[in-house]
C-alpha cells in the first residue's frame, strides 16, 4: 500500500472512533524521515486508547502491517505510531495545542478530506 493510501486509512480508522480535528500533513517535500503525518485528538485516556487500538487493528487487518515503533502512552496523553512512511500522532487536545505540530510543520501541505457523496453517506 502506498503511503498516501495508508495515511487515509489511518485517518479513516481514527474517525471510526470519533477522533477530533484529524489532519494529514504531506511532508514529502520537506522531510526525508516520512511522507505523511496523521494528527488526531482524543478527549480522555480511554478515548486515546480506543483510537490507537482502532488504527493498529485496522491497518493490521487490511494491510498486514504493524507499526515499526510505538512511542508514548495514553497516560502521557500522546502516542506516536511509526509506520515508516506514515507517522500517526494521537494526543489529548491540550497536549496538541502545547506542541502545535501543525505550526512546527507549517510548510507541509495539509491533505484535504474527501467530500462525502450521497452514496458514501448511505
Amino acid at each position: 500500500m502506498d503511503s498516501r493510501k495508508l495515511a487515509l486509512l489511518c485517518r479513516e480508522s481514527a474517525d471510526n472512533k470519533k477522533a477530533e480535528n484529524i489532519v494529514i500533513l504531506d511532508v514529502r517535500k520537506i522531510s526525508s524521515v516520512t511522507d505523511f503525518f496523521v494528527i488526531a485528538s482524543g478527549t480522555s485516556e480511554p478515548h486515546l486508547r480506543a483510537i490507537v487500538e482502532e488504527i493498529i487493528g485496522k491497518v493490521r487487518d487490511e494491510v498486514g502491517q504493524r507499526p515499526r515503533a510505538v512511542d508514548g502512552t495514553v497516560h502521557g496523553a500522546w502516542v506516536v505510531l511509526d509506520y515508516f512512511d506514515v507517522i500517526v500522532h494521537v494526543m489529548r487536545q491540550d497536549v496538541r495545542e502545547r506542541y502545535d505540530l501543525e505550526s512546527l510543520w507549517g510548510d507541509a501541505k495539509p491533505m484535504k478530506p474527501r467530500k462525502k457523496t450521497a452514496r458514501a453517506r448511505a
